[in-house]
């Protein structure tokens, strides 16, 4: 395919017949791009990393995925890079790529798949679905499986344990936290913890230092990034509990927000923090 007609498709391709932007392929996918790091955790988690010919920035884990050529990211990605490298599978992220850009892809009658787990419980039914689109099921509905038994049992493991209230500190400046319908939210509740701002009006809202102390959190979590920690000195406000008996904890923020199985890494380390508090 010339430049010239890799271009045409791309400037044409929202006048394509709809059946076509939905063209289903039988075989497995061998050439796969991935457009979100949650995905790529999952296609290696699956046996089918060697088939990622692309991926946007932050795609980190395993240490291999850092190999694959990026082609985008939160600002969008480049569709005449995936004209160019001719995927039989776009595996998209409906909440993290540009919508124009998804509409962009379907509309060149590549095959798509969003992958955009809502729920903890979703990421093992996401990992079974890719194993279908790649031929890698028998891995897959492994790793899924033992995905539900861990969760099932972390669940079981927290279930009895005191209520603790708890400031999840998502970013310092300005500062803002999570509500009841987030993936952190999830987390917190499998741990047994009480999210002091579980009821605010959306899931990711900004709050004041002022309502955080009055809210009296045992315990603030904060993410390991440098600018969230260093954001916000709590040592100035020691009338809240989880500043004067020293209940603050840095967790990895790739553990805790990104949908992929380390997910429960995140869990296990949350609810380890919680514990402490109790």
């Amino acid at each position: 395919m010339n430049r010239v007609t890799r271009l045409f498709m791309l400037l044409t391709a929202c006048a394509l017949p709809s059946a076509f932007a939905h063209a289903d392929i039988a075989a497995p996918a061998k050439r796969i791009i991935a457009l979100s790091p949650h995905s790529v955790e999952m296609l290696y988690a699956i046996g089918a990393g060697e088939a990622i010919v692309a991926t946007t920035d932050h795609a980190d884990f395993p240490e291999a995925a850092l190999a694959i050529p990026r082609i985008g990211g939160y600002h969008g990605v480049q569709v005449e890079r995936i004209l160019e490298l001719e995927p039989d599978l776009v595996v998209v992220w409906g909440s993290g790529n540009k919508v124009e850009d998804i509409t962009r892809i379907k509309a060149l009658g590549f095959r798509v798949f969003d992958s955009n787990p809502d729920t903890l419980d979703e990421v093992a039914d996401e990992l079974e679905s890719l194993g279908e689109l790649t031929g890698h099921q028998v891995l897959a509905a492994k790793v899924a499986a033992d995905y539900r038994q861990q969760l099932k049992q972390l669940r079981s493991e927290n279930l009895a344990k005191s209520g603790v209230n708890v400031f999840y500190q998502l970013w310092s400046t300005p500062l803002m936290t999570v509500a009841k319908d987030s993936w952190i939210q999830q987390i917190i509740s499998v741990c047994h913890g009480d999210n002091v701002f579980a009821d605010a009006a959306n899931d990711y809202p900004q709050v004041s230092l002022e309502t955080v102390v009055l809210k009296q959190p045992e315990v603030i979590l904060q993410s390991q990034d440098e600018g969230n920690i260093l954001g916000v000195d709590w040592s100035a406000w020691p009338e809240i509990p989880a500043v004067k008996n020293k209940h603050i904890y840095q967790l990895n923020a790739d553990l805790l927000h990104r949908a992929a199985p380390r997910a429960l890494l995140g869990v296990e380390a949350l609810c380890d923090a919680l514990d402490k508090a109790r």
